[in-house]
């Protein structure tokens, strides 16, 4: 069962378990923890996961109120909401983990603390400049970045300025800082922040953390609240969300895991899939179970992924006990077309070649832009694939960049429609958003330059697009109120809408996702694997990020590098060395 009515009768425990496969009914059905699910790509951790809590609220075993759902973004959460409610399973809070602590900090400071709680900082970069400018270090946008990746890799570590020097000796410095410069500037931004009564977001779960293991009684409340947890992407936690985990759970056990080792992409941040992996060493009394049965991607698509997995091979210097058997996906769909290869003679060749073939998908087979993906390892590859689509003329979307509703131009369509809906207007709400959009820029024809206009012009379009589709399903009787109404319960939830164009995306922003077609690029050594992965667990990190890439396609995959930079240079790259045993000899060329 996968939808319930509204305002029927609560679906029976059996109704819950229709259409469910036997791995997957087994997960639903075992509602008393500890439960490790290992799930790979494709093979419905969510369906499975969601029906479980369905399951046990549907038999009586849980309370909606005390379950609580974690996810690590709010995309995810705002999925897994909407999937329970459709199960007849409202009221259980699915929150990312960052989102859960805030709540409860807010809740209980005033009782554990006293006082009103410190501002939450919405970026580092203001403060991570004073700090350093106080030092006298110059730094430039990239390298606040780069020191703010730092910082939260720290926290989230469990490090504090004082302890984390050691640890830096062997991470990706930015340039200019050694291990105690670093942890000067580290010092100043916390001493910054402590003046000016701020907090970042890792010290939400820092301080939640806090009062938790100091506050019996706070303990005591939150632990009554919530009785059941399930944790979804568990090869992601870092050490500092498992220490909340293990707060919020006290002495129970009644936690039920969810990840896949295969695509831990996220090491450089201080996730861990460790967790995962000794779970059913540290809870020999809890179960496991194993999906791998794939219903996203073609036997074509999932061959290829398992091939890539097969040929991992432990170095020298590899971290013992970080490597487990993968999970090796069968294929459930009907046969596919074989995965394509191109070798080009620069990087503009290959833009070009792939807007071309991205421009014959839609105009020739029908296939959506908005189900074809061009995904890459590098934000910087992007800008050469943005400027031959829009030659092409094919419209695109950039994904991992700024939060949609945090965009100016979002932000600014926002404040037009609601003065509109304040206005008595007999014009249909499409006409009138159309008409308050233009003020800003949108015009009914995407421009034909790339970059930050193209950028904007997709924002507006998406408002556009999301008005004529809730108009579309009101048949007519929409008006610009509702679109507010509607607009207003998006934001809270980040709930973004679906934007057409091609997505265009990193590796990394691409998790979670799946299109019909996806286009991999620069798979070429320097670029996958990124150059400055030189350790075995590095590398095989890339392997891993390239398998979530391949896992993303669900019908057609395009494989492609460039032997040179630039028109005309040298040409001295060499395709990817995770392609050895993988691509034809003798790839398309271009």
């Amino acid at each position: 069962m996968d939808t319930a009515v509204e305002g029927a009768a609560p679906p029976s425990p059996d109704q819950v378990l229709e259409g469910l496969d036997p791995e997957q009914r087994e997960v639903a059905t075992s509602i008393s923890g500890p439960v490790c699910v290992l799930a790979g790509a494709g093979t419905g951790k969510t369906r499975a996961i969601t029906h479980r809590i369905a399951y046990g609220i549907a038999s009586g075993a849980y309370v909606p109120q005390r379950v609580l759902a974690l996810t690590f973004t709010a995309r995810a959460a705002n999925e897994m909401r909407n999937r329970l409610r459709m199960l007849g399973a409202p009221g259980v809070q699915a929150r990312t983990f960052h989102a859960a602590a805030l709540r409860q900090l807010q809740y209980f400071w005033p009782q554990a603390v006293g006082g009103t709680p410190p501002q939450l900082l919405s970026h580092k970069a203001q403060l991570i400049s004073e700090a350093a400018s106080r030092l006298r270090f110059s730094t430039d946008r990239a390298v606040i970045r780069d020191l703010a990746a730092e910082i939260e890799w720290s926290k989230v570590s469990m490090l504090t300025p004082d302890t984390v020097e050691e640890h830096l000796a062997h991470r990706d410095l930015p340039a200019g800082f050694t291990p105690q410069s670093l942890a000067r500037v580290m010092r100043g931004y916390e001493d910054l922040k402590t003046e000016r009564n701020a907090i970042d977001f890792e010290d939400v779960l820092l301080a939640t953390v806090a009062i938790l293991e100091e506050d019996d009684a706070v303990a005591a409340a939150v632990r009554q609240q919530y009785r059941h947890f399930v944790v979804d992407e568990y090869q992601d936690v870092s050490p500092l969300q498992e220490r909340l985990l293990r707060c919020w759970l006290g002495k129970r056990e009644e936690l039920c895991v969810v990840g896949d080792a295969s695509q831990t992409i996220y090491s450089f941040t201080g996730a861990t899939s460790r967790h995962l992996l000794d779970f059913p060493a540290k809870h020999p009394e809890g179960k496991v179970v194993r999906l791998v049965r794939d219903y996203r991607s073609t036997p074509q698509v999932v061959g290829l992924a398992n091939r890539l997995l097969a040929d991992r091979r432990p170095a020298r210097d590899s971290t013992p006990g970080a490597w487990a058997p993968p999970l090796e996906l069968r294929a459930q769909r009907s046969s596919g077309p074989e995965p394509e290869w191109f070798e080009y003679a620069d990087d503009e060749q290959e833009a070009a070649g792939i807007a071309e073939d991205v421009k014959e998908l839609i105009q020739r087979e029908g296939v959506p832009a908005s189900e074809i993906a061009v995904l890459f390892r590098t934000n910087g590859q992007s800008q050469a694939i943005e400027q031959a689509l829009a030659d092409a003329g094919v419209g695109f979307q950039i994904r991992g960049t700024e939060k949609f509703f945090n965009r100016p131009e979002v932000k600014q369509g926002i404040l037009q429609i609601r003065s509109a809906a304040r206005a008595a207007s007999e014009e249909p709400a499409t006409k009138i958003v159309r008409d308050c959009l233009a003020s800003l820029g949108y015009r009914d024809r995407p421009p034909a330059s790339g970059g930050a206009v193209r950028a904007k012009w997709e924002s507006l379009a998406a408002l556009v697009s999301l008005t004529d589709r809730l108009a579309a399903a009101h048949e007519g009787e929409f008006t610009v109120p509702m679109l507010v109404e509607d607009l207003a319960r998006r934001v809270a939830h980040q709930d973004a809408p679906v934007m057409d164009g091609v997505t265009l995306a990193s590796l990394h922003s691409a998790k979670g996702l799946e299109w019909d077609a996806v286009f991999l690029c620069g798979l070429s050594d320097g670029l996958m694997p990124i150059g400055f992965a030189e350790t075995g667990d590095e590398i095989d990190e890339e392997r891993r990020l390239l398998y979530v890439g391949i896992t993303r396609a669900r019908e057609r995959l395009s494989l492609s590098w460039s032997l040179s930079r630039t028109p005309g240079g040298r040409s001295n790259r060499r395709r990817s060395r995770f392609l050895k045993d993988l691509a034809p000899k003798a790839a398309h060329l271009a």
